[in-house]
């Protein structure tokens, strides 16, 4: 299968992810040097959700973003555009109630989570400001939104390291790992191409959450996300 272009048509990057959903997990983990079990941390404990709290997990994969929530016994709901990696998800853990969810058009109901996050899937939504007002809508006044995902490095010199690591380690590496190599040459093109630190968190607040605020992770190749839906609307 070829690699989903930068246009990011929503059937070529589900089906792109539905060839890579059987190694996923285990790539991920070898691309990031196992930074990526850091960064799931991070984001569960910005997510600050409690037992009796409803958490939508989009972009959930095969469902290890959602797994520590739920055995916190929190409710949890990981949703997803590819079925491959739900399907692959729903070996794994029959008990999480995985859906069949596109971040643009979200099959739940007005202010039925009180967290929304999403890790490393923003990027590969064709309208991401449709998929940042999907997410205040089926927030609860007063819920948060947590988003992790690729980021712009602070440091200049790192910067040009991981720019190289993108364009000729990474694609290479998953040649040896991946079932779809060229799908992380997509993925090396979609981080490269991705608004830093402050523009996505303007991005953020124009689709109407408030009090954005963003930290760094490995150094700014990760960033964290978070904001507020305002606790009342209008």
């Amino acid at each position: 299968m070829s690699r989903a272009s930068l246009e990011k048509d929503p059937q070529d990057v589900a089906a792109m992810f539905d060839d890579v959903a059987d190694r996923y997990d285990v790539t991920n983990d070898v691309l990031s040097l196992g930074q990526d079990r850091l960064w799931r941390r991070a984001v569960v404990a910005a997510c600050a959700a409690e037992p009796g709290e409803r958490v939508l997990d989009i972009a959930a994969g095969t469902g290890t973003s959602s797994e520590p929530f739920a055995d916190s016994g929190v409710d949890v709901v990981p949703a997803d555009f590819s079925l491959g990696m739900l399907h692959v998800g729903h070996r794994r853990r029959s008990d999480l109630p995985f859906t069949a969810a596109d971040a643009m058009r979200l099959p739940f109901a007005d202010a039925s989570f009180d967290v929304v996050t999403m890790s490393f899937g923003l990027r590969n939504v064709a309208d991401v400001d449709a998929a940042l007002r999907e997410f205040l809508r089926v927030t609860r006044p007063g819920g948060r939104l947590v988003v992790c995902e690729f980021s712009t490095p602070t440091n200049a010199a790192f910067r040009t390291v991981y720019s190289n690591y993108l364009v000729r380690s990474l694609p290479a590496i998953a040649r040896r790992v991946s079932s779809d190599p060229e799908s992380y040459v997509y993925l090396a093109e979609s981080i490269g191409a991705w608004p830093d630190q402050r523009a996505l968190g303007e991005r953020v607040a124009a689709a109407g959450w408030v009090g954005v605020q963003w930290r760094d992770l490995s150094g700014g190749v990760v960033a964290l996300h978070r904001a507020t839906k305002p606790a009342v609307e209008g």
